[in-house]
């Protein structure tokens, strides 16, 4: 199955451009391997290449884990982690890709930015993402 990039890049770019505390958003699939990525302008990354590729593994990781409490539960909408330097998020997009962005750590109102701003971009996207196993 063939991964469209481009698609995958305007994303990043509209969840970007959906904040100005957005520091930085990609596209992640199941296996936590990051497919697209776009940063702010003017914004030093915290963590290497290296690193954020870790980290978005262990991010999906992390979901995969919290799958088998949903039916007592419910769908995780998004899940939020709160650090000294940058406030991080993982939202699903469909069983197979999910969008992690990063905002400033001076954003407080972090949660009306993701249910208000965000969702809706994933909400009409979300038909264009394939749910087959893809290649990477």
């Amino acid at each position: 199955m063939k991964i469209d990039y481009e698609l995958l890049n305007s994303v990043c770019e509209e969840v970007l451009a959906k904040h100005s505390s957005i520091r930085w958003t990609g596209i992640v699939n199941k296996n936590g391997v990051i497919l697209a990525q776009k940063t702010r302008k003017a914004v030093k990354l915290l963590l290497s290449e290296e690193e954020n590729e870790e980290y978005a593994a262990t991010a999906i990781a992390r979901q995969k884990t919290r799958g088998k409490f949903e039916p007592k539960i419910g769908k995780m909408v998004y899940s939020f982690g709160r650090y000294e330097l940058l406030h991080r998020a993982t939202l699903p997009i469909n069983e197979n890709y999910y969008l992690l962005m990063t905002l400033d750590v001076e954003e407080k109102n972090f949660d009306s930015i993701i249910i208000d701003k965000i969702l809706p971009v994933i909400i009409k996207i979300k038909s264009r993402f394939v749910t087959t196993d893809d290649s990477v």
